[in-house]
């Protein structure tokens, strides 16, 4: 059984709470190392890095939409939206 445990931001410096509920998903999903940042912390990096993206703009293979891209595409390459990209894949399974 999980407890919970509190731990320090290792940017901020302010005590969080590591929740025993965290814990178990942690263990679920196969994590091996306590969070070293609080949430907001986390939110802010993750923030900072969505910013940094240079996002590339194609046209969609399939439907002829514009699909914005987080890498440059390759020549000769298909590339497609996000809406089409979901149906083919939802198609495999």
């Amino acid at each position: 059984m999980y407890e919970d445990i509190t731990l320090t931001c290792k940017d901020c410096g302010q005590e969080f709470v590591f929740t025993a509920r965290d814990q178990e998903f942690y263990a679920e999903k196969g994590f091996q190392n306590q969070p070293q940042r609080c949430k907001a912390c986390r939110d802010k990096r993750k923030a900072a890095a969505g910013e940094a993206r240079e996002l590339y703009t194609a046209i969609c293979s399939k439907c002829g939409k514009e699909a914005k891209l987080r890498f440059q595409p390759t020549e000769g390459r298909p590339v497609y939206c996000s809406e089409c990209f979901a149906e083919m894949k939802n198609n495999r399974q």
